[in-house]
């Protein structure tokens, strides 16, 4: 139902007077929620931000609700992550709807890693699209919304670069946070049902493992070989992001008798669940598992 009713904004929304959103702020749409963060940390309440895949929603396949799709009709920017599977999907059709729309990608300065990912069948991303998870990805990240948000309104430019400093420091936080506490992780492995922190990994010297398998739950013969895994390199953590369910972890978990983590690289506090991430991951290190 909810497919239909987009395809219907779709060719009603291009005839329809847009410029309006019932506001004097203008709308910035963002593809995922933590890129709000950053469009709220320099923009401060300049803008309307219209997150399409909210917190605990799966980008991959995600299709946006007709209310995302009004708003973003409306809006002055789309910010987008460059790789994602939904995006694959609408950003042509979204374009369709605002032909006068400023689009970035926050993915076009990134050092991106090649991986196909499949989900369930439905698409593959053959880039990683998950790089704002790792502090050395999210400098260009704000650079690009710095870029991004002068342009809309020059007139504030001094205000965006001046908050856009204070951003620079807390992110130059997390990456000190994070090189300080895997100085000692070189080589180190941890364990993960979905892929999503390849690139915190990458960047700071250690390795990640997938328990997911083609976007499904591993098969006997690769169930067998990840707990082969996990005990020869003492892995007593299971890491699941909230919007999985943690019964796909549990399996794994009990054989290797391990504690199962949540993290939520989706928040739209990006600050406070990337330090949470880096801190989880080097007490799975440590063996100092704090869970609740």
């Amino acid at each position: 139902m909810r497919r239909i009713l987009i395809f219907s904004l779709l060719v009603i929304l291009p005839s329809c007077n847009t410029g309006s959103s019932g506001t004097d702020k203008d709308i910035i749409s963002v593809s995922i929620a933590p890129f709000k963060y950053f469009v709220r940390e320099i923009g401060g309440a300049d803008f309307n931000i219209n997150v399409i895949v909210p917190s605990g929603s799966n980008p991959h396949n995600y299709e946006p609700f007709p209310e995302q799709v009004i708003d973003l009709s409306k809006s002055k920017a789309f910010i987008s992550n460059g790789y994602m599977g939904f995006e694959k999907a609408w950003l042509s059709r979204f374009q369709e709807i605002n032909k006068d729309i400023v689009k970035v990608s926050l993915g076009e300065k990134i050092d991106p890693i090649t991986s196909i990912h499949n989900h369930n069948g439905d698409h593959n991303e053959d880039i990683d699209p998950h790089y704002w998870v790792s502090p050395k990805s999210a400098y260009s990240m704000a650079e690009s919304v710095l870029d991004l948000l002068c342009t809309l309104d020059p007139n504030r430019k001094s205000n965006y670069e001046s908050d856009y400093e204070i951003l620079h420091k807390k992110i130059s936080e997390l990456d000190r946070l994070a090189d300080s506490l895997f100085s000692n992780a070189n080589g180190r492995s941890f364990m993960i049902y979905h892929p999503n922190l390849a690139y915190i990994a990458r960047d700071y010297g250690f390795n990640e493992i997938a328990v997911e398998f083609e976007g499904k739950e591993p098969p006997p013969s690769r169930f067998r070989e990840l707990i082969d895994i996990a005990r020869a390199e003492n892995i007593r953590t299971i890491f699941i992001q909230k919007e999985y369910d943690k019964r796909h972890a549990r399996s794994i978990a009990d054989e290797i008798d391990a504690d199962i983590i949540v993290i939520d690289p989706l928040s739209e506090d990006w600050y406070e669940a990337i330090k949470f991430i880096i801190t989880e991951l080097h007490r799975s290190f440590t063996g100092n598992i704090q869970t609740d």
